[in-house]
């Protein structure tokens, strides 16, 4: 298990056919293989490095250690566990409940608040915080690629989103969350 002290990386897994899935990105504080060590079973995906990571190794005998020496650090993990099967679920609910372009609003809205910013030059707009491909993108929103690009199409016309190189911009987050039914600053 890795805790990550500085950078960001993306977990990623492959089908046994070889398609390719972005499952998470993780930012410095983030714990990265927690689930393969909790269960004492091999890994389900790979960290890949998004620029400069520094991270420590964590053996799970210490953690366990620590862990029952700090109740409140137990609470903070369970909350972090619990927020990543809320963000999981969430996306099977939306697979199911929501067309492309709202489930591609959810997935930019909530990586936004998640590890982006809004610029003090225009605070009504907001970055990412993560490079996201339009690959990765279809990926966490369960799309096509095809689909994806029609979405991020759709959201533009509606003035949702402004697209660059490498780059997407949220336009206005309240309306982006709106559209995307959101009705809490945090979905967490």
């Amino acid at each position: 298990m890795l805790l990550l002290t500085r950078g960001v990386v993306k977990v990623e897994s492959h089908s046994e056919g070889g398609y390719a899935m972005l499952l998470a990105v993780r930012v410095a504080g983030d714990l990265v293989g927690e689930m393969a060590a909790f269960e004492g079973r091999p890994r389900s995906g790979s960290v890949v490095a998004c620029g400069d990571v520094s991270a420590r190794v964590i053996q799970m005998e210490a953690l366990t250690a620590y862990l029952t020496r700090h109740p409140d650090a137990m609470v903070a993990v369970l909350g972090m566990l619990s927020a990543r099967l809320r963000w999981a679920n969430r996306r099977r609910l939306d697979f199911r409940a929501y067309h492309a372009s709202v489930r591609l609003a959810r997935v930019l809205v909530e990586t936004a608040q998640t590890y982006g910013h809004a610029p003090q030059s225009a605070p009504r707009h907001w970055l990412l915080g993560v490079t996201l491909t339009q690959a990765e993108l279809a990926s966490l929103a369960a799309l096509g690629l095809a689909t994806t690009e029609k979405a991020l199409a759709d959201l533009a016309k509606r003035g949702l989103v402004e697209r660059g190189y490498r780059e997407i911009i949220i336009s206005d987050i309240s309306r982006l969350r709106a559209f995307a039914r959101l009705s809490s600053e945090n979905p967490y």
